[in-house]
């Protein structure tokens, strides 16, 4: 599994943000082929000082290329096209394989 984190600074207006990100943003997003799951947080808080983010999503695909396709197709052009609508602090795309996760019984 192929991971895709964007990660969101501070926006000029959280409310308009938050509100137009949950309305707008996230069925667009929705649509792009090939998206397996996706997560996201709004209010990012740090434990210690200020958080240098106030929302993150996560997107999951089958590996690196089926991510890449997904992002050059019409709808991930139009989901990426629609960040400046919500998002005055820009936004880093950061993406990794993702490791299986262990399951502990306690």
């Amino acid at each position: 599994m192929h991971r895709l984190m964007v990660l969101y600074p501070p926006p000029e207006d959280p409310d308009h943000s938050r509100r137009y990100y949950a309305e707008t943003h996230l069925p667009l997003a929705e649509k792009i082929p090939g998206l397996k799951g996706m997560r996201y947080g709004l209010d990012i808080e740090a434990f210690e000082g200020d958080s240098p983010y106030f929302c993150v999503w996560e997107g999951d695909f089958e590996d690196e290329e089926a991510m890449t396709e997904a992002l050059q197709s019409a709808e991930g052009q139009a989901t990426s096209g629609d960040v400046p609508n919500y998002a005055s602090g820009g936004a880093i795309l950061l993406h990794f394989e993702a490791a299986e996760q262990a399951h502990y019984e306690r």
